[in-house]
């Protein structure tokens, strides 16, 4: 296979902002990649979509960034896009894809009381995915999961500068405490790239004998491995976001993307 051209950039997808989390240590890895950031927030929120309407609108969206970007390598940044549309993608794209699953395995290393909280969003939690996730590597370990599409909401606000309302934060944390078993979870996997955004909040929530973890450091590792050889620019180059329009959500100020690279922005 031919060696990518130096200025071929890597793919980051996801509904939102969430993917910026996977983006950031990414970049630490490989400082002068070129990106492109494509966030669908025509369709945001993911989580409350149907198996069928991902599967089917995740595929043809990346179809038409792969063909207008002419990435080296995409990346789903979006457990939920993944965990439903990862195959397909694969079968209709030429290129690597690396998706994004919950961070089960480790989390299932980590515990001491043996209870792992899974807090995603609806469509994440409920995947068979995720079921033959907590099979493989957390036998023997009680695995309770909450879907929680507040938490999209209150990061994507976060980055704009907003305020975050506690009641969702607290409302995310409980709906793993109240279940049985609950209150002995010791670590929590953020199954949602959105959520690392709300660390702070969610460690606050959760009390300092819970830990928090997610896969976006391992997700970069592999990006890494994926393109390890390949040239790359001298510098870095400004990147780019890319937002499919929607009505009722502009995109963020540039300010909020400034810290991954980002310096401009199109609609498409």
């Amino acid at each position: 296979m031919q060696s990518p051209a130096a200025d071929a950039p890597i793919l980051f997808f996801d509904s939102g902002l969430g993917g910026l989390t996977v983006l950031g240590p990414t970049r630490a890895l490989l400082p002068t990649a070129p990106i492109v950031y494509a966030a669908d927030y025509a369709g945001l929120p993911y989580g409350q979509k149907s198996e069928a309407e991902l599967a089917a609108r995740v595929p043809a969206l990346l179809g038409r960034l792969v063909e207008r970007y002419q990435p080296r390598l995409a990346v789903i940044a979006c457990n939920t896009a993944s965990t439903i549309a990862l195959t397909h993608v694969r079968a209709a794209l030429d290129l690597p894809i690396v998706g994004t699953v919950p961070a089960i395995k480790p989390a299932a290393e980590m515990t001491k009381n043996g209870v792992i909280g899974v807090l995603g969003t609806e469509a994440t939690v409920r995947q068979p995915y995720v079921d033959d996730l907590s099979a493989k590597f957390a036998g023997g370990k009680t695995v309770l999961r909450h879907g929680s599409p507040g938490l999209v909401t209150a990061a994507e606000a976060k980055l704009r500068g907003e305020a975050v309302d506690p009641a969702v934060i607290a409302r995310a944390v409980a709906g793993l405490r109240d279940q049985p078993g609950g209150d002995a979870i010791d670590v929590i996997v953020l199954a949602c790239t959105h959520f690392p955004l709300l660390q702070d909040e969610l460690q606050a929530a959760a009390g300092p004998a819970v830990r928090l973890i997610d896969g976006a450091a391992g997700i970069a590792r592999r990006i890494a491995h994926l393109t390890e050889g390949q040239d790359w620019p001298a510098t870095a180059q400004p990147g780019l976001a890319v937002f499919t329009r929607s009505d009722d959500r502009p995109p963020p100020p540039l300010s909020a993307l400034a810290p991954y690279g980002i310096e401009r922005i199109e609609l498409i």
